[in-house]
C-alpha cells in the first residue's frame, strides 16, 4: 500500500504524536548541531581511523531520536514550532500548499546542496575553512526553509480559520 511518503519520511516514521514532540523548539535548536557535529565525526578519521565511523552512527542515530527525545511544547507561540507545523502540513499536505511555498520550499532545499557538495568536498581534501565554509553554506537555505515553514503555516491557520468562520 502506497503511503505517498518519501522513502526519508517512511525512515524517521513521522507520526502525529512524533511531529508535536518535534514542534518543541528545543528539538528543533538542538537539530542544528547535526551538521557541524556530523562533520566533526567525519574528520576524526584522522584521528581514530575506522573508529571515526562510531561517531558518524552516534550523529545519525540522534538524527532519528531527537524527534522523539522531546516533550511536545507546551505552545506553538514561537518560530521554532510554528516552523515545524509547517513543515508538517507542506509534507502533508503537498497537493494543497500554494505554488508559491512549493517553488521557494524547492528552492531552498537545492540551494543547500552546493553547500553540502563543498562540506564533503573540503572533509575528503581536510579543508577546515571549506567544511566550515560548507556546512554555513548548507545551513543558511534550511534556516530561511524553517522562516518560509513559517509564513505556511500563518496562511494554513487563516485559510482554516476562514474555513471555520463560514460554517
Amino acid at each position: 500500500m502506497k503511503t505517498g511518503k518519501t522513502p526519508i519520511e517512511r525512515v524517521m516514521g513521522m507520526d502525529a504524536r512524533v511531529w508535536q514532540r518535534h514542534a518543541n523548539p528545543l528539538s528543533v535548536y538542538s537539530r542544528m548541531v547535526i551538521l557541524p557535529a556530523l562533520a566533526l565525526a567525519v574528520w576524526s578519521r584522522v584521528w581514530i581511523g575506522v573508529w571515526a565511523l562510531l561517531p558518524v552512527v552516534v550523529v545519525l542515530l540522534w538524527v532519528w531520536l531527537n524527534p522523539r527525545f522531546f516533550a511536545p511544547p507546551r505552545d506553538l507561540d514561537n518560530w521554532a514550532s510554528r516552523g515545524v507545523m509547517g513543515e508538517q502540513v507542506f509534507l502533508g499536505r503537498r497537493g494543497e500548499v500554494p505554488a508559491h511555498h512549493r517553488a521557494w520550499a524547492m528552492g531552498l532545499g537545492m540551494a543547500a546542496v552546493p553547500g553540502l557538495v563543498w562540506m564533503i568536498w573540503a572533509l575528503w581534501r581536510l579543508d577546515l575553512q571549506g567544511v566550515i565554509g560548507g556546512v554555513v553554506a548548507s545551513m543558511l537555505p534550511k534556516l530561511w526553509f524553517m522562516d518560509r515553514m513559517n509564513w505556511l503555516y500563518a496562511d494554513w491557520l487563516d485559510e482554516a480559520n476562514k474555513e471555520l468562520g463560514d460554517v
